[in-house]
């Protein structure tokens, strides 16, 4: 497993990120993001959904659990698993469907969920430092290292 560590000075170094790794990311691909609230989990899928063609809001699936997204034939869907007070929820909510090779799953607070998940290709975990943020990125796959790798290129 690899790992990359990144200080993002504001919130446009943190949606150039998001970008840089939409533009790499395959159908197929799953993405973690842990973080305390506040760190920017929701901006980096804004910047994410934004490079691949996303010109709406985005906001975060606090209440739903998932936000559908359909962008240029890709199926991309956003979790929020902050609310989960159990991990069955996810289960019976009919979370593992939407796991496949052909969709990008990013899910927010995804150890709410531990157990129901599939293997991460890239885990991120953002914290705060001064008025930016510090992101520790790790590959979980082998597609996970080649994202990573394409980060370091």
């Amino acid at each position: 497993m690899t790992k990359l560590n990144l200080h993002l000075a504001d919130e446009s170094a943190q949606l150039a990120l998001a970008a840089r790794i939409a533009r790499q990311c395959p159908a197929g691909a799953v993405i973690f993001l842990h973080g305390d609230l506040g760190t920017g989990k929701t901006t980096f899928v804004r910047g994410f959904l934004q490079a691949l063609g996303h010109q709406g809001v985005v906001k975060s699936p606090t209440y739903t659990l998932v936000e559908p997204y359909l962008i240029d034939h890709k199926h991309i869907y956003h979790f929020d698993l902050y609310r989960l007070a159990d991990p069955d929820e996810l289960e019976y909510a009919g979370g593992r469907d939407y796991f496949n090779d052909q969709a990008i799953c990013l899910l927010e607070w995804p150890e709410k969920a531990e157990g129901y998940l599939p293997q991460a290709d890239l885990i991120l975990h953002l914290s705060y430092r001064d008025s930016g943020r510090d992101v520790i990125i790790e590959s979980g796959s082998d597609l996970g290292e080649t994202l990573l790798g394409s980060l370091n290129s």
